[in-house]
Parts: C-alpha cells; sequence; structure tokens
C-alpha cells in the first residue's frame, strides 16, 4: 500500500523519533509543554506539515498528548529504561556530549550561544582569509595535487619551531607532527597510547569531547579535580597511587571550561609526581595566542620529556582551518606521523600552507594584540556584571574566552538551561563537563563576549529576579 503521508514521512518519522528519545532522556518530563510547532519548524529548517505529522506519530506513540489552545504535552517517560553511559552504541543522554558538539556546530543567528566555546567572528574579522588564498597557490601549485609528507608542511613547522620558542618551549622540527586540529592530535595520542581497559586521567571538569575520545576507545575514565590554580595535587597524588595510569590530560591555560590558569608552584609539583610515577601528561593549550607568553606551560617547563604539547589555530584563526599540531620527543613524532599516515595519509597541506603564510605576515602579531586587548575588556565587563548580580565565579583570569559562574538561586544548571531555550539563549550547563554527566552541578560555562549581549542581561536578569 501506498504511504498516503507524503514525502516529509521520513523525515517527520526521525524528528518523531528524535522528540521520543529526549523525552525518553528526560529532557522532557511527564507534564512538560514541548516547543511549539513554529519554534521547532524554524529550529530544524522543516516545512510545518513535516512538524505536524511528526506530533501525529508520538501521539500515536502515546509519548504525548494534544491539549486544545495550549500545545502539546509529555505524557509519560516514553521508551521508559533508563540506560548507562555504558550501553554499546547509545549517544541519547540529556544535555550529554554529542549534544553539545551539534550545539556548537550550530549557526542560529537568532539565539545568543553564551556557552559558545569561540570568540566572535568579528574578532577574528581582520585576518581575512582571501587576502592570503594567491600567496598560497602561488607558493605551492604543483604540490597541492599532491599528499603532503607525514610529519605536515615543513615550513610552518619551522614556523612553530620559532613560535614555540617564544613560550620558552625549545623544540625542532622533527619533534612536530601537523594534524586536522587539535582534536586530531588528541586522537592520534589516545590511540597510541591507551588499549582497552586502561585507566586515563582527565580535569574535571574537563573538555567533554575528550571523554567521549577516551570512552570511544573503551579507557576507564577517572577525574582529577580542577582548583582555580591548577589540579588538585593532593588528589593527583592519590589517584597515581591507586590506578597507576600511563597519562594525564590536562589544559594549564585558559583551561576549558572554568578557564583557570595554573600556578607556577603547582605546575612543579605536578611535573614531580608525573616523574615519581612514571605518567605522561597531554597538555593542550588551544588558547595559546589569547595568553601573555610568559604564562606558566607545563611542557615549558618540562621541556617535552614527560609531556606532550598539543596546539591548533581554531580559536585564533578559524575553526575552518583545520590546522592542528603535536611537539613531543623525536622517536614519539615519528611513530605518531605514521599512525597518521595509516589513518589519513597526510594532512591538508593548503590549510597547512594557508597557516604558514598568515604566521609569516606581520600582520599576525597585530592581530594577537587586537584579540588579548578585545579579550581583556570583554572579561573584566563579563566580570563586572556578573558582580553586580552576586553571581559566584570559579576562577578570575584578566583575560579569558569563558567564566565558570555559578548563578544565585540556581542548583541544577541543566534546569536553568532549560528555562533559557525558550528565551533564544543556548547554555553550556556543568554537567556535561564532568566524568559523570548525571552529577548534578550548578555551574556553567559561559563565554564573556556573549554574556555582553543585552539579550542575555535581560533575560538572565529576569531569571534571577523571579527564580523557578
Amino acid at each position: 500500500m501506498a504511504d498516503t503521508r507524503g514525502r516529509s514521512a521520513p523525515i517527520a518519522e526521525k524528528l518523531a523519533d528524535l522528540i521520543g528519545q529526549q523525552i525518553a532522556d528526560g529532557v522532557y518530563r511527564p507534564g512538560d509543554k514541548l516547543p511549539s510547532l513554529r519554534e521547532l519548524a524554524q529550529l530544524h529548517r522543516y516545512a510545518k506539515n513535516t512538524v505536524v505529522s511528526a506530533f501525529d506519530l508520538l501521539v500515536s506513540r502515546g509519548i504525548v498528548e494534544p491539549r486544545r489552545g495550549s500545545g502539546f504535552y509529555v505524557l509519560g517517560s516514553g521508551r521508559g529504561a533508563q540506560r548507562t553511559d555504558e550501553d554499546a552504541g547509545q549517544l541519547g543522554r540529556a544535555m550529554d556530549i554529542v549534544w553539545l558538539m551539534r550545539e556548537q556546530l550550530k549557526t542560529q543567528p537568532d539565539c545568543v550561544g553564551v556557552g559558545d566555546g569561540f570568540p566572535p567572528v568579528e574578532w577574528l574579522a581582520d585576518m581575512r582569509l582571501d587576502r592570503y588564498h594567491q600567496k598560497v597557490v602561488r607558493t605551492g601549485l604543483g604540490s597541492l595535487f599532491r599528499y603532503g609528507s607525514r610529519y605536515g608542511y615543513a615550513p610552518l613547522r619551522d614556523s612553530l619551531v620559532r613560535k614555540l620558542g617564544d613560550f620558552g618551549l625549545q623544540a625542532t622540527p622533527g619533534q612536530l607532527v601537523l594534524t586536522h586540529g587539535a582534536n586530531e592530535a588528541m586522537d592520534l595520542v589516545i590511540r597510541y597510547f591507551v588499549p582497552p581497559g586502561a585507566t586515563v586521567l582527565v580535569d574535571e571538569p574537563g573538555y567533554y569531547p575528550l571523554f567521549g575520545k577516551l570512552r570511544l576507545a573503551g579507557a576507564h575514565v577517572v577525574g582529577v579535580p580542577r582548583l582555580a590554580d591548577g589540579p588538585d595535587v593532593a588528589a593527583l597524588e592519590s589517584l597515581l597511587a591507586q590506578h597507576r595510569p600511563r597519562l594525564f590530560f590536562t589544559q594549564s591555560l585558559a583551561h576549558n571550561p572554568t578557564g583557570s590558569d595554573i600556578s607556577a608552584a603547582k605546575a612543579y609539583k605536578v611535573l614531580q609526581l608525573a616523574e615519581r610515577h612514571n605518567l605522561l601528561i597531554v597538555e593542550d593549550d588551544p588558547l595559546a595566542d589569547f595568553k601573555p607568553t610568559s604564562a606558566v606551560r607545563l611542557s615549558t617547563l618540562d621541556q617535552l620529556e614527560r609531556t606532550i604539547y598539543i596546539g591548533s589555530f581554531s580559536k585564533s584563526f578559524s575553526a575552518a582551518l583545520r590546522v592542528g599540531f603535536i611537539a613531543c620527543n623525536d622517536a614519539l613524532a615519528s611513530d605518531l606521523a605514521d599512525l597518521k599516515a595509516l589513518i589519513h595519509v597526510s594532512g591538508s597541506e593548503y590549510c597547512e600552507r594557508m597557516v604558514d603564510v598568515m604566521l609569516r605576515e606581520g600582520h599576525y602579531e597585530r592581530h594577537l594584540v587586537r584579540l588579548r586587548h578585545k579579550l581583556g575588556q570583554a572579561t573584566a565587563q563579563a566580570l563586572g556584571w556578573l558582580d553586580a548580580h552576586g553571581c559566584e565565579v570559579f576562577a578570575r583570569s584578566p583575560q579569558s574566552l569563558y567564566l565558570w559562574v555559578a548563578f544565585p538561586g540556581v542548583q541544577d544548571s541543566l534546569r536553568l538551561a532549560e528555562q533559557l531555550v525558550p528565551r533564544k539563549l543556548s547554555m553550556a550547563p556543568g554537567r556535561v563537563f564532568h566524568v559523570d554527566p548525571s552529577a548534578v552541578s550548578r555551574w556553567s560555562r559561559c563565554n564573556v563576549s556573549a554574556m555582553l549581549d543585552p539579550r542575555f542581561q535581560a533575560a538572565m536578569g529576569q531569571v534571577l529576579a523571579h527564580p523557578a
């Protein structure tokens, strides 16, 4: 029998499945009102009839009920059974890793990305990519049609040697492997070092995509509590004795999500523990360009003896330029380059040439000065607003792309995030950044630039004045 529901039926079924999954996972609870037909149509860019068909399917499944003149409401827990993080292949947890990654990748002009992990586009606009295209083509027309070196574009590695030298980190081109951004760099390290069942230490709260990568590799992920001046050294020492892990992933500067920086005293203690317990530290530094070159880094103090340094240009140039790099000892760099060749054959030489041209241009230094100035101004203004509204701030760096904030009267930042969705505000609730994402957190990661948006300040002011 022909399908009489029209061409929108498969899309409607997918939308119904998505909403049903959210209900089963607790994003919407019994009695909750679902977003309106218009809101869902705009959000997913579907025709209104498609959304109507999806709601009809949900009603037929006994998941929601229509209420005349009011909308659609959740009847029960949908498919019901509570699922754990260990359930193989299950990605649908409320506000989970994949959910937040999807949110970060969305482009919604009418939505304020308070939880966004990137600087505003206008801050990066002066590094216009079109101005460098012709130079890239002229310098590498022949090689752009071939695979590049397994290590990556040699002139860029030379440029990175000089850049790292400004931090006080001495490296040679043979110690550098270029990657498709920092996330591929982490993937390579995980593939090389982490067998299924291995225990790996991470910052907690910490970088949520890393947690997903480690779980995908079958690792046992253990969080090291993050304090305002770096990892909790006492907890780290205890975990090292208990689990004897090989790796510890951490961010010394502009820590995601707390915005905190490691102190010199804390950095020396961490390195002492690493030597004592044969620990290898993977230091991710995605916001290096936002920080002074004199800032404390574990890799600078250690000079890549027990550290692996990961960097990228997504935050300071463009997320579309998927260029990152790994700095480590020579032997490991060779092995990681081989692993990269096995998985990806080579990097993107066009993007690597583009970044090299941008680094060599005198405009780069001026760009960094402006970038740091804008970030300092935005951080100061955001802190002023938060203080005026009685908010608690975890760490107070003078230059931080995001702040870890506890709003007064808010005990569960997930509920706050849900409350602000209809107001076109996208938050990043704290539980997403924890090893156990079901743990209730009162903290939220807040982008300092987004907090200056009048729409956020007006909506948040109303929420704080009339808490639910």
